[in-house]
C-alpha cells in the first residue's frame, strides 16, 4: 500500500478575502480531492487586526508582521509529518523588507519546498532582487503560470530551466453556455453585460473603460458595465474609499448612472462564477504591464468570455491566437472600438469565446492538480535522492578562537567595567556592576594558567578586586550598581550579586599564579560575607556561591601560606592559627547546605517531562546544574550528580534543536506546560551551558557532553536560530543577544565575560575527542545525520 503523501500549504487562506487565499483553497481542494493518497494541511498568514474562523485544515497561523511566528512555523513543520511544503509567494504576503520574514521560516525547515510565484519582477529594486534570489535558493521547484515568467527567471535570475515548472492558474470546469440563464438567476440586466471583477484598487484602470462608454451606450443604451468587488483591504485601510468615490464621480460626470453598476462586496467563488457566466464581455483594463498572472483573466477565459484587455505580460501570452482583444494602456478609443467590434460582430465574438474556452480546458483545476502532484513527486524523489545537509553549521573542531581581551580592556577603566555599550562604544551613564566584576574575575583566573599570564592580567584583576572590595558593605553583602560618578546606587545588591561576588572571589583564592596578597584579600572578603551567605534564598545565588566555595574547598587552603599576610592586617580578629581551618569548616557547611536546598527544590518541582528546579526555566539556568555537579565533585554524593546531570539533560532537551541551540528567551520565560519563548535570547545562557557541559564531561567522561559543550560554545559563532555570528574576531566583543528583529548590536560586559568563561572552560579539553566529533553522525542522538 502506498504511503499517503502529506502536503503542507503556506499562504493566505479562506475566509480571508484575497485572491491568493482563494487560490490556495482551490489548489488544496483539487489536490486532495483528486487523489485520496494525498493529505493536505495549511499554515495561514494573517494580519494582526484579522480574526478568522479557519477551517480544520488550517493547523498553524502566522501573523504577517510577527517575525517570531515564522520561526515557530519552521519548528512546527520540522516536527510535523509533512512530506513537502507548497509555498504561495507574493512579496506583500509576508512581513519584513520585500517580504524577507519568510526566509526565517524557509532557512530553518528540512522539507522540500515547492514555491508558486504569483509575482516575478523583470527589473527589481535591490531588496526585491535579493528576496527573489533567496526564494530561488530555498525552493526545490519554482512554479510559474506563464512562459514570460520562465524567461524572466532564466534570463534575469539565472535559474536553471529544470528548476522551473509552468502550471497554469486553475479555473472551475463549467460547460460552454449562453448568458441568459445566469442573468436571470442573478436578476441582472445588460445587453450586453460587460464585467470587471476583483478587489478594487487604483491599478485596475477602470476609469479608462468609463471614459470609453459614452459613445458605446449612445448606440447601445441597454449596455451595463458591472464593476464587481470590494475595495482591497490594504487599500481601504490606508486610503479608504477614495478610488471608488473617484469612479462614482466620473460616472456622474459622464452621465452613465443608468449604465454603470458597482457591487461593493467580496463574493465567494460560486457566486463569482455565476456573475462571470452571466456576463457577455469581460474587460481587464490593468494599468501596469508587469502583471505576470491574473486569476480574473484566467477565470474569464476558462468560462468562455469575450475579453478586452490591456497588454500586460500575462494577457499578451494568454490572449494570443485570437483568444481576446488587446488595447493599449489607458487607450479610451481602443476600449470603445473593441467593445463596439464585439457587439457588432457576434460571429467573430462567439469564435473568440470558443477559442478562449478551449484553451481554458488546460487550466481546469482537475488538470492543474495533476501537474502539481507530478511536481510534488519529482521534487520529493530528487530531494530524497540528493538529501540536503541538514547540519547547516560547519566548524572545524580544533578552531576555537584565540583569547582576545581587547573589548574587555576597552570597557575597563581605573574603576571597573562599564556595564553596557551603545553599538560597541562604552555607555558611561550605565556605570559599573559588581555582577560583571565577579564574573570577570572567574574568566580571568580561568585563563591564568601561568605566571606570565598572571602578570599579563595583573592590572585587570587588581582593578576588579579593588572595586569588589569597595563594594562590600559592613554586613558582608555587596553593592551592585555604581554610577560613573563613583556613587553606589543601591543599599545593597540582590542575592545574586552576593553569589556572583563569591563566585569570582573563590576563583581568585584558588588561582595559584596570583600573588598571596590578592588571594588573601579575596579570602578575607569571602569570610566577611559568611553570615550573608548562610541566609541566601535565591537558587541562583546559592549556585554561584557553591561554585565559588568549591574553588576554595577543592584547592585546599594552606594556613602557613597566608599567615604572614594575616599578621599585617589589623582587622583580622580571629587567631591566626585557626582562621583558615574555621573558615574551611564554615564554608563546607554552607556549601553542603546550599547544595541540599537545591536538591529539595528539585524534588518539590520536578514532575513527568519537567526535570527542573522550578516551575519556570528563566535565566542563568545551567549554573544551577553545574553547581550540583561541583558539589558532587567535592562530596561524592551521588544524589548531587544524578540531579545535576538530569537537569542538564533537561536543558538539552529543551534547547537543542538537532544542529543548534535555541536558548529559552527572556520574553516571557518557559513555564511548565507553557510555550517556550524564542526571543530575546541572551549569550549568557550559551556561556553557562558550555561550562556545565564541560563539568559533566569531567565527571562522567561521556563524549556527548564534550560535543554539546562545543556546540553550545559555537552558539556565539553562528550555531543559533538566526545563524548570526555574535563574536567579533577582530575585537573580542560579543553582541548582546538575538531578538525577533535580529541581532542586538550592543556589546556589553556580560556578553564578552560569559564568552571568555566558556572559551577558557572548553580550551582545557581542546585536544580531547575533538578530532572525531564531526565524523560521529548520530552517536548520541545529537546531530542530524549528514
Amino acid at each position: 500500500m502506498n504511503k499517503q503523501l502529506r502536503v503542507l500549504f503556506i499562504g493566505t487562506y479562506v475566509p480571508k478575502e484575497c485572491g491568493i487565499a482563494t487560490f490556495t483553497s482551490d489548489l488544496l481542494n483539487s489536490v486532495s480531492g483528486e487523489n485520496n493518497d494525498v493529505h493536505c494541511e495549511v499554515i495561514a498568514l494573517s494580519d494582526p487586526s484579522e480574526t478568522y474562523n479557519y477551517p480544520e485544515e488550517v493547523v498553524f497561523q502566522i501573523q504577517r508582521d510577527k517575525l517570531e511566528d515564522y520561526y515557530l512555523a519552521a519548528d512546527y513543520i520540522n516536527q510535523s509529518d509533512a512530506d513537502i511544503v507548497c509555498l504561495q509567494h507574493e512579496f506583500g504576503l509576508f512581513g519584513g523588507n520585500a517580504g524577507d520574514y519568510v526566509f526565517a521560516l524557509l532557512s530553518g525547515i528540512n522539507k522540500p519546498v515547492i514555491t508558486t510565484m504569483h509575482t516575478v519582477i523583470r527589473e527589481p529594486e535591490l531588496e526585491y532582487r535579493v528576496s527573489t534570489e533567496q526564494l530561488i535558493k530555498y525552493s526545490e521547484k519554482l512554479v510559474v503560470m506563464s512562459r514570460a515568467a520562465v524567461d524572466m527567471l532564466k534570463n534575469g535570475y539565472n535559474v536553471p530551466e529544470d528548476k522551473i515548472e509552468i502550471i497554469f492558474h486553475g479555473v472551475p470546469d463549467y460547460p460552454f453556455n449562453d448568458c441568459s440563464k445566469y442573468k436571470k438567476m442573478l436578476n441582472l440586466k445588460g445587453s450586453p453585460l460587460v464585467l470587471t471583477f476583483g478587489l478594487l484598487s487604483q491599478n485596475k484602470g477602470i476609469e479608462s473603460v468609463l471614459e470609453a462608454l459614452p459613445e458605446v451606450v449612445s448606440q447601445y443604451p441597454d449596455l451595463v458595465y458591472l464593476v464587481l468587488g470590494a475595495t482591497h483591504p490594504m487599500v481601504k485601510k490606508t486610503q479608504g474609499e477614495v478610488y471608488r468615490q473617484y469612479l462614482k464621480n466620473k460616472v456622474s460626470e459622464l452621465g452613465l448612472e443608468n449604465n454603470v453598476v458597482f457591487h461593493d462586496k467580496f463574493v465567494e467563488k460560486e457566486e463569482l462564477c455565476n456573475y462571470i457566466l452571466a456576463s457577455d464581455i469581460y474587460v481587464s483594463p490593468y494599468l501596469s504591464k508587469e502583471q505576470i498572472v491574473s486569476g480574473a483573466l484566467t477565470y474569464a477565459m476558462g468560462m468562455g468570455k469575450a475579453i478586452v484587455s490591456t497588454p500586460y505580460w500575462y494577457a499578451q501570452e494568454m490572449l494570443a491566437d485570437n483568444c481576446g482583444l488587446l488595447v493599449d494602456f489607458g487607450d479610451t478609443d481602443g476600449f470603445k472600438n473593441s467593445l463596439l467590434y464585439l457587439i457588432e460582430n457576434p460571429d467573430e465574438c462567439d469564435s473568440m469565446r470558443k477559442k478562449a474556452y478551449d484553451f481554458g480546458r488546460k487550466m481546469t483545476w482537475k488538470n492543474v492538480c495533476k501537474e502539481y502532484n507530478t511536481v510534488f513527486s519529482k521534487a520529493l524523489k530528487h530531494y530524497n535522492t540528493y538529501p540536503r545537509v541538514q547540519n547547516r553549521f560547519n566548524f572545524l573542531p580544533n578552531q576555537l578562537p584565540e583569547v582576545k581581551l581587547d573589548h574587555l580592556k576597552l570597557l575597563t577603566d581605573d574603576v571597573g567595567i562599564i556595564q553596557h555599550t551603545n553599538l560597541g562604544v562604552p555607555a558611561r551613564h550605565y556605570g559599573y556592576s559588581t555582577d560583571d566584576v565577579g564574573r570577570a574575575l572567574v574568566a580571568l583566573t580561568q585563563l591564568t594558567d601561568s605566571q606570565k599570564k598572571a602578570e599579563e592580567f595583573r592590572k585587570l584583576i587588581t582593578t576588579y578586586m579593588s572595586l569588589i572590595e569597595h563594594a562590600q558593605t559592613d554586613t558582608g553583602h555587596f553593592h551592585n550598581f555604581m554610577s560613573y560618578k563613583r556613587e553606589f546606587l543601591d543599599e545593597k545588591g540582590s542575592e545574586d550579586t552576593l553569589g556572583r561576588a563569591i563566585y569570582g572571589l573563590g576563583h581568585v583564592v584558588s588561582c595559584p599564579y596570583l600573588s598571596k596578597n590578592i588571594r588573601t584579600l579575596a579570602h578575607t572578603l569571602i569570610s566577611k560575607s559568611r553570615p550573608e551567605m548562610e541566609n541566601l534564598g535565591s537558587p541562583r545565588a546559592k549556585a554561584y556561591a557553591i561554585c565559588g566555595l568549591y574553588e576554595i574547598l577543592r584547592a585546599g587552603v594552606d594556613a602557613d601560606e597566608f599567615e604572614s599576610v594575616f599578621k599585617l592586617r589589623k582587622d583580622v580578629v580571629k587567631p591566626l592559627d585557626t582562621l583558615v581551618d574555621v573558615d574551611r569548616d564554615n564554608f563546607e557547611s554552607i556549601f553542603i547546605s546550599h547544595a541540599d536546598s537545591l536538591v529539595d527544590l528539585y524534588e518539590a518541582n520536578h514532575k513527568e517531562n519537567w526535570n527542573w528546579f522550578e516551575p519556570t526555566v528563566t535565566y542563568s539556568n545551567a549554573k544551577l546544574s553545574e553547581s550540583l555537579l561541583r558539589a558532587y565533585n567535592y562530596t561524592k554524593d551521588k544524589t548531587y550528580r544524578e540531579i545535576g546531570l538530569t537537569t542538564l539533560d533537561f536543558l538539552t532537551e529543551t534547547q537543542w534543536k538537532g544542529d543548534f541551540f535555541d536558548m529559552v528567551g527572556n520574553k516571557g520565560w518557559y513555564s511548565y506546560k507553557g510555550e517556550k519563548p524564542i526571543f530575546d535570547q541572551q549569550p549568557i545562557e550559551a556561556g553557562y551551558l558550555t561550562q556545565a557541559y564541560v563539568s559533566a564531561y569531567e565527571i562522567v567522561h561521556e563524549s556527548k557532553y564534550l560535543e554539546l559543550a562545543k556546540y553550545s560554545f559555537e552558539y556565539f559563532l553562528g550555531r543559533n536560530r538566526l545563524q548570526a555570528v555574535m563574536y567579533d574576531h577582530s575585537t573580542g566583543a560579543v553582541f548582546d543577544g538575538l531578538t525577533s528583529n535580529g541581532m542586538n548590536y550592543n556589546q556589553g560586559a556580560e556578553s564578552v565575560i560569559c564568552f571568555l568563561m566558556a572559551l577558557s572552560s572548553l580550551n582545557e579539553h581542546i585536544n580531547e575527542d575533538f578530532s572525531t566529533l564531526l565524523q560521529s553522525k548520530v552517536s548520541d542522538g545529537l546531530v542530524t545525520e549528514l
